[in-house]
């Protein structure tokens, strides 16, 4: 069975000195390895590939017989580490909360405890005749959500 402690450690030898940052990496019980990688201003193939020939240029193919996937984390896939929530602050994101209600939103601030999303609500005032929509801050910690993704705008 491929080590998953030596293939991260491989990986994280290619992302020395690069902007790129590790998502996720499994090892499956038939040696499948899936890396997942992400950049602030997005994944290119050609550094897929590098890491990709990086990481096979480290393992031996006649101890281990294994497969090998190198991409990219997937843009309307949910965030797996807080790096993901720091490039996308400003950005427009989709919340699921554990009670299973979505919240759209600006991602604010996040950091390693919790994050916030700016929301705009309909609120009534006091002696208003109608709702007025306002901006509000919520605060989630990452306990309380099933996921947080980013929004692909068209607009």
């Amino acid at each position: 069975m491929v080590d998953k402690d030596l293939v991260t450690r491989i990986v994280s030898e290619w992302l020395e000195d690069k902007e790129y940052f590790l998502v996720d990496l499994t090892v499956s019980p038939d040696d499948k390895i899936v890396v997942e990688i992400d950049h602030a201003d997005g994944v290119w193939i050609d550094d897929c590939v590098s890491l990709s020939q990086y990481i096979e240029s480290r393992l031996n193919r006649d101890e281990e017989d294994y497969e090998l996937e190198v991409g990219s984390a997937g843009i309307g896939q949910p965030f797996k580490v807080l790096k993901q929530y720091l490039i996308h602050i400003g950005s427009e994101v989709e919340v699921m909360d554990k009670s299973g209600k979505k919240w759209i939103g600006t991602l604010s601030a996040a950091n390693e405890d919790d994050f916030t999303i700016e929301v705009e609500m309909k609120v009534k005032p006091e002696g208003a005749k109608r709702p007025k929509l306002v901006k509000q801050e919520l605060t989630f910690t990452y306990n309380d959500i099933k996921y947080t993704k980013y929004l692909i705008s068209f607009k």
